[in-house]
């Protein structure tokens, strides 16, 4: 048989396996899907240091989001110990985009939750109206193909160990090759949408916040997280009302129970297939 076709059949058979694995998974397996397991959850807390991100009367994103993501990092470990969790930024850090979703992928994350604060143009005055409620961003499927290179970098972790040696390199230019990682890119945006969805889920019928819904957005730390990726615009800064909510301890605290039960479903959905 000719190598080229060889090799393709030999990558198509690694697609069978993978996705055979995420239809015969059990809970004792830590949930397994496509061929890795569900151990890792990269908590991003938006803006930092010199970028303050929207401002609200008193207060700005960038402390917002960190408050919440230090209340996850502690609820995860709290309620969900078996997982592991990465913080792009633990403090007052200004963090470049590349540099937060590299921190997703070097630690071979499976799950990046990005969290951030949303505004509108209508200014900070309290009036009748005002823009509110969550809104889910995943990356939008006409950019998909700015999403590869990240999947290029990580396909091999979640394939075979010994992947370039046997399959004798990597050619970006093989068709064979774009099946892999077009079936993965496709993937993490089945599994992103559904997390999205969950999330949204969650915050209506269980905090009944109002929802804007899950949307598509080019956004740079979704493109370049070689994972399933949801930013959560937790609500409207720039609303006053939202504003005392995303500061409260209460608030956060049910921002960040929402995620941890969204995490909790997203984890058996995988033993459901």
């Amino acid at each position: 048989m000719d190598q080229k076709y060889f090799k393709l059949f030999s990558l198509l058979a690694v697609v069978g396996s993978w996705l055979i694995l995420c239809s015969f998974t059990t809970p004792a397996d830590t949930i397994k899907s496509g061929g890795f397991k569900f151990k890792t959850v990269v908590i991003d807390a938006g803006h930092g240091g010199k970028d303050a991100g929207a401002r609200g009367n008193f207060s700005y994103e960038k402390n917002v989001a960190l408050a919440i993501a230090k209340k996850l990092l502690s609820a995860i470990q709290t309620q969900l110990p078996e997982l592991n969790t990465v913080m792009t930024r633990s403090d007052d850090t200004f963090i470049e985009l590349n540099r937060r979703s590299a921190i997703a992928n070097q630690n071979q994350g499976n799950l990046f939750v990005s969290i951030h604060c949303n505004s509108s143009p209508e200014g900070t005055a309290a009036r009748a109206n005002k823009k509110k409620g969550v809104m889910l961003l995943i990356y939008g499927i006409h950019r998909l193909s700015e999403q590869l290179e990240a999947v290029r970098e990580n396909a091999s972790i979640f394939i075979e160990k010994d992947y370039k040696e046997k399959y004798q390199g990597y050619d970006e230019t093989d068709p064979s090759n774009v099946i892999i990682l077009n079936t993965f890119t496709q993937k993490y945006r089945k599994q992103s949408i559904l997390f999205g969805d969950l999330l949204n889920n969650e915050f209506k019928m269980t905090d009944n916040r109002e929802s804007i819904g899950v949307k598509e957005q080019g956004v740079y730390v979704l493109a370049h997280s070689a994972m399933p990726a949801v930013l959560v615009e937790t609500g409207f800064i720039n609303n006053p009302d939202e504003e005392e909510y995303l500061n409260s301890d209460e608030g956060q605290t049910e921002i960040v129970q929402s995620i941890i039960r969204s995490i909790q479903a997203y984890r058996a959905s995988f033993a459901a297939q």
